[in-house]
């Protein structure tokens, strides 16, 4: 069975990562989590249209100072009359944000890391942002992340009726439908697979005949009968061919997903390749997504 014990939140006081925490503390609340609300204090002294009261008659080590000061009294103050989880902690480092992000994680051994897509100050990069992009290559652990604004149902209690599993069929989707599987089966969630068989536009008439779709349709659902034997699920699938994202994330909004669960470690080569898209896919899917 799915365990989420620990589960790491990176915040960096935006309305953003405010709404992750949120989401975390429901899905806590479901787990019976730990969760650590953890902010990373650039370690770099920043510019002075950012914080031109701190350059006034201020020395440099008085500058860090009021920097570190002032992130932890943020620290402390963020979202605090609002949350009331028991089993809650609050961490303030310094560095590299993605770097100790995924550091604190592995060696916290936390399950599952909580994180906006991005935000703002260190994570204020692409649609994708740049601290995300690197947490979601380098964490060990599954990664929950989504381009919307997660919103709490009037019940106050997280609503993922639809889980969708995106699978390459490569080494790693045991795993991810593991993963997909325990979360569902913990939430009651309805479960469905979804796999894309890449179009090549070097050979795409190939691709496009009947006999190429029929085997490859047929080799595909003959693998994700095993998979799903491996892992006890009986649930629907979806065998698509063509561009990956575009797929998945029509699949997603077609089927009222909740929530879309994708690979991050596929092998190299055709059956590898749901890794590549990950960031397209989290940036143009109506869900939230699960990195495992």
């Amino acid at each position: 069975m799915l365990s989420l014990s620990k589960i790491l939140a990176p915040v960096d006081f935006s309305e953003r990562s405010a709404s992750a925490v949120r989401c975390a503390i429901d899905l806590a609340g479901f787990f019976q989590s730990q969760i650590t609300l953890l902010h990373v204090l650039p370690a770099l002294v920043p510019p002075p249209h950012e914080y031109p009261e701190m350059y006034v008659g201020a020395a440099p080590v008085e500058i860090v100072a009021e920097r570190r000061a002032r992130s932890s009294r943020d620290l402390a103050n963020f979202l605090n009359g609002e949350v009331t989880y028991p089993h809650l902690t609050r961490l303030l480092l310094e560095g590299d944000a993605a770097r100790q992000i995924a550091e604190t994680a592995a060696a916290g051994s936390f399950d599952l890391i909580v994180m906006p897509t991005h935000g703002r100050g260190s994570f204020r990069r692409l649609l994708v942002g740049s601290v995300t992009a690197k947490v979601l290559h380098d964490a060990a652990c599954p990664v929950w992340t989504s381009v919307h604004t997660h919103t709490t149902p009037d019940d106050g209690r997280l609503a993922v009726g639809r889980v969708l599993c995106a699978l390459d069929l490569g080494p790693s989707s045991t795993a991810t439908l593991d993963w997909a599987a325990g979360f569902s089966e913990r939430l009651n969630s309805t479960l469905a697979i979804v796999h894309v068989a890449p179009l090549d536009p070097r050979t795409e008439a190939y691709y496009l005949s009947p006999e190429w779709r029929g085997r490859t349709i047929e080799a595909a659902r003959s693998r994700i009968e095993e998979l799903q034997a491996e892992a006890g699920t009986h649930c629907e699938v979806h065998v698509e061919s063509g561009d990956i994202r575009q797929a998945i994330c029509d699949t997603a909004r077609d089927s009222h997903a909740d929530l879309l669960v994708t690979g991050r470690g596929g092998a190299a080569g055709a059956t590898g390749r749901l890794a590549s898209h990950a960031y397209s896919i989290i940036r143009d899917s109506p869900c939230p997504v699960v990195t495992v």
